[in-house]
């Protein structure tokens, strides 16, 4: 991912409000240009020739331009969120949806803590491009208009006193670079000081019992001492830095100090154009070059920095959409495999299953051995390392994605409730859906009294169900999917929080849909109101009908001893 140049294509992705804010820019910067040369026709038609209303008549025109320059940098203010909010909800939408589809994550789940770290990123980037964009272009558009200026007042002396100051700029355009990999360097060796450090800490007791106290101790001070070195280099590339702009903002009044009383002798300068120049030195480039430095280490170096650890931490793959269009609903998976890193042992392995339309499968196992990678898989969230999940005949992750969204529903155990009506809830996958379709939803999966108990469909819900049990709010969320025209829906643990009647009449309601249901069970009885079951023990997967299973799966047949003794005879006969 070429983060830079998402960053330049977000950013011109508004030009007319670039070039607005371009236009404000040069209004900003007009008491800059004639801010000298008005002080200088003061001087020389009015105070230094004795008629004190004309000079003063110059200064009033000098106020006016700066109440005019004001009132430009204002209007870039107010104009800069034109520019900046486009540009950070650009880079959000980018890298936030390449983690959540990134295939190289090595989480159950997508990552939300990458999510939550990229998107710090972005922030940092928005923060800084805005103050960039108002210091640093503010103080590049003063000193550019205030050598102009220079030039027009005393151009005898204005490639003197102008080479110094653009040798500086381009100079410590020179050393940006250099500047912000010591800052990208101190950042780094910072973050692995403190990672270091917590590592110890959190293992105090392994390291004292391992007696590994001094390996500890040098590790952490290895560390610290990695990043005490980084700190002092980019100490002395500040120094350095602040070296190149003192001598550009010094050396030209210096020459001023030095060339002006010969120029003015030999009346090549008046005394007007002499202070003129003064003030376009000592007014506005020198400041101006001086809070460049400090904009610099401030803005831009946290710019270029933030922008380097975005390209590092962003996913480096590229989510292929696909563009197919399944014929039918039917799940064939051929050979599917997975496992969670290239010489991580596959948590599903050769799996071989034709799930027609309309039928009911329950998948079954202990925790953590891949049932909800599997939910993952049937969906197209994940990819699989060896083999391919089939839907209407076509990769499930090569369906175009509008129509795999709308026929696959997967509701996964941590339940999602927004803030809004109890109606916007439900019909979030059925926007067109009425409110007695919706009702009736609500009903079938046993969820009537609780909407009459909230208020209703027009009643308002907190953020993620705040003030409903987990419970309630897997009912509503069941609700909401069972109102969807989804032909395959996955329910991966997604009644955990109810209790047996209440998920058997969940899951009745569902197979009485018509549609392809794969229920992720939670407890055992799931598997008894199923067509076939799937178990997955970290073996080769076995799948059968309970009956058959019983008479197979030694596991499946402990299970269901363990909840229910009725099945000792037969899990004997096996």
């Amino acid at each position: 991912m070429d983060v830079l140049r998402l960053y330049f294509n977000a950013l011109t992705g508004h030009r007319r409000g670039v070039l607005i804010l371009l236009a404000w820019s040069v209004l900003e910067g007009i008491p800059a240009f004639l801010s000298g040369r008005l002080v200088g026709l003061a001087v020389d038609r009015g105070f230094g020739a004795g008629d004190v209303w004309t000079g003063v008549r110059w200064l009033v025109v000098f106020a006016f331009v700066s109440v005019l320059g004001a009132w430009g940098q204002r209007q870039v203010f107010a104009r800069l969120g034109g520019v900046i909010e486009p540009m950070r909800d650009a880079l959000v939408r980018i890298v936030v949806r390449g983690v959540l589809t990134d295939p190289a994550t090595h989480r159950r789940q997508p990552d939300a803590s990458a999510v939550a770290r990229i998107t710090r990123h972005v922030e940092v980037v928005r923060d800084a491009t805005a103050g960039m964009l108002v210091q640093t272009r503010g103080l590049l558009v003063t000193t550019a208009a205030a050598l102009i200026g220079l030039a027009t007042t005393a151009g005898q002396l204005a490639w003197m006193l102008g080479l110094p100051i653009v040798v500086a700029l381009v100079l410590f355009g020179m050393l940006l670079p250099s500047l912000a990999r010591r800052q990208r360097d101190a950042v780094l060796a910072e973050e692995h000081a403190a990672e270091a450090a917590g590592d110890v800490l959190v293992g105090i007791r392994d390291v004292v019992s391992c007696g590994a106290e001094q390996v500890a101790g040098a590790t952490v001070s290895a560390a610290v001492d990695r990043q005490a070195g980084a700190a002092v280099r980019v100490a002395w590339a500040n120094a350095l830095r602040g070296l190149v702009i003192g001598c550009g903002s010094l050396v030209p009044l210096m020459l001023l100090v030095v060339l002006a009383p010969g120029l003015v002798a030999s009346g090549q300068l008046t005394k007007g154009a002499v202070l003129g120049a003064v003030v376009y030195l000592t007014t506005n480039v020198q400041p101006a070059l001086l809070q460049l430095a400090n904009a610099t280490s401030t803005v831009v170096l946290r710019l270029m920095v933030a922008l380097k650890r975005l390209g590092e931490t962003a996913p480096k793959t590229t989510p292929v959409s696909g563009d197919e269009v399944p014929d039918g609903h039917d799940i064939a998976l051929r050979g599917l495999t997975f496992g969670w890193g290239g010489h991580a042992e596959p948590i599903v392995r050769d799996l071989d299953l034709d799930l027609a339309a309309g039928e009911h499968l329950a998948v079954v196992g202990p925790s953590g051995i891949g049932k909800s990678t599997l939910a993952g898989l049937l969906t197209g969230m994940m990819s699989p390392q060896r083999g391919s999940v089939l839907f209407g005949g076509v990769p499930v992750d090569m369906v175009r994605p509008a129509v795999r969204h709308k026929a696959i529903a997967l509701t996964p155990q941590e339940t999602y409730l927004f803030t809004g009506t109890v109606r916007e809830n439900l019909a979030l996958f059925a926007p067109a859906a009425s409110d007695a379709e919706l009702l009736d939803a609500a009903a079938k999966v046993g969820a009537a009294d609780l909407v009459e108990r909230v208020g209703g469909l027009d009643a308002t819900l907190g953020h993620a169900g705040a003030g409903l049990s987990a419970g309630e709010a897997q009912l509503l969320a069941l609700a909401r999917v069972h109102a969807s025209a989804a032909e395959v829906v996955i329910l991966d643990e997604a009644t955990s929080h109810l209790d047996p009647s209440a998920e058997a009449r969940v899951e009745r309601a569902f197979a009485a849909r018509n549609g392809t249901l794969v229920v992720i069970a939670h407890r055992l009885s799931s598997a008894l109101r199923a067509d076939r079951v799937l178990v997955m023990d970290g073996g080769a997967p076995l799948l059968g009908t309970h009956q058959e299973l019983l008479a197979t799966s030694d596991m499946y047949a402990q299970l269901m001893l363990a909840w229910d003794p009725t099945h000792t005879s037969t899990s004997l006969q096996h």
